[in-house]
């Protein structure tokens, strides 16, 4: 048996996020959905970036985030994402372990440019984003390095890998190495429209037991299961999956397991000022205590804290030490 080494694995789209504060009517002169992502290809990344007026670059990426998260808990996390040999692509490498992330997924070479989101955030916090995927969705089983996966509690990935065929097959190769050394694997829904794309597929990785633990927010779940009604959602996936973290915005988050269901309340936060990267570092707290054999209380709490965090200022990634923050808060970490 591999030795751990990493209390978190996470694997996703390495993503650039480039962030600008613009009014409702912006959305609306763009015909934009409020608060929901679509992919753009290379023109029309280059046609709204010229509209969007002053920006904020950040490296980003869901996964990335998380993994970021984990790693200001004082966490030991690892990533695997594909960046290109470029300006934005070095960026992101330096960002990533200048968080204490072990990063050393090889760069693409002779391809599309580094992926890069742009996160339109209105007066309200709400994020809209519009992403080009690039170098990301060059992801393969080769970049999947067996011995990190073995050495970590929880291999974590978004359910964005979906969409390439190559990055679904790492998510497998990835979710088989996991499982033949005895980790788990963990999936987050990412978004309601992936949800609709792969709604079989993904019902078909939990009921089948790839996914030992699942994250979704409320939108996310009602549309796995088609349904309005939460209490029918949570029913049908306490069947489905061992494990399911649930946000709910300013009402906290739940755990729901076969035999119990906590809910926590969320934690206060004194202004919001950008939703982005809310479930992302949810999901390093609760990650975190699950790969430590914290309870599932004390680690929707952990999820909730980093939440608070995160969406208190501009960007996915948390701004202070949030292993300091939580201790503050009288976690044990």
């Amino acid at each position: 048996m591999t030795s751990l080494r990493f209390d978190t694995l996470c694997i996703g789209n390495a993503i650039c996020d480039v962030f600008a504060h613009v009014e409702e009517d912006f959305l609306l002169r763009e015909k934009l959905v409020k608060g929901a992502m679509r992919l753009i290809d290379t023109e029309e990344a280059v046609r709204l970036y010229e509209k969007m007026g002053q920006t904020t670059r950040i490296s980003g990426g869901s996964a990335g985030n998380t993994a970021a998260g984990v790693a200001a808990l004082g966490g030991a996390t690892a990533y695997f994402g594909k960046v290109a040999e470029d300006e934005l692509g070095a960026a992101y490498r330096h960002d990533m372990r200048g968080t204490g992330v072990h990063f050393e997924t090889p760069v693409l070479v002779d391809g599309p440019p580094t992926a890069r989101s742009m996160i339109l955030i209105t007066p309200d916090g709400e994020r809209t984003m519009n992403t080009y995927l690039g170098a990301c969705v060059e992801l393969s089983e080769k970049d999947i390095d067996a011995q990190t996966v073995a050495a970590s509690a929880i291999t974590y990935m978004e359910g964005y890998l979906w969409d390439p065929p190559a990055a679904k097959a790492a998510f497998l190769k990835a979710a088989e190495i996991a499982h033949a050394h005895d980790r788990k694997v963990s999936l987050t829904l990412s978004d309601s429209f992936c949800v609709d794309r792969y709604r079989s597929e993904f019902l078909g990785l939990m009921r089948n037991g790839t996914i030992d633990l699942l994250f979704a927010n409320e939108h996310e779940l009602k549309a796995l299961y088609e349904t309005a009604d939460l209490d029918t959602a949570i029913a049908a996936v306490r069947e489905d999956c061992a494990v399911t973290a649930l946000t709910l915005g300013a009402q906290g988050a739940m755990a729901i397991s076969r035999n119990e269901t906590i809910r926590v309340p969320a934690a206060e936060v004194t202004d919001v000022v950008d939703l982005t990267g809310a479930g992302d570092l949810f999901a390093s707290g609760f990650l975190l205590g699950q790969a430590r054999s914290y309870d599932f209380t004390t680690s929707a709490e952990l999820g909730c804290l980093c939440a608070a965090e995160v969406i208190g200022h501009v960007g996915a990634r948390p701004e202070r030490s949030l292993k300091r923050l939580a201790e503050q808060q009288g976690f044990g970490l």
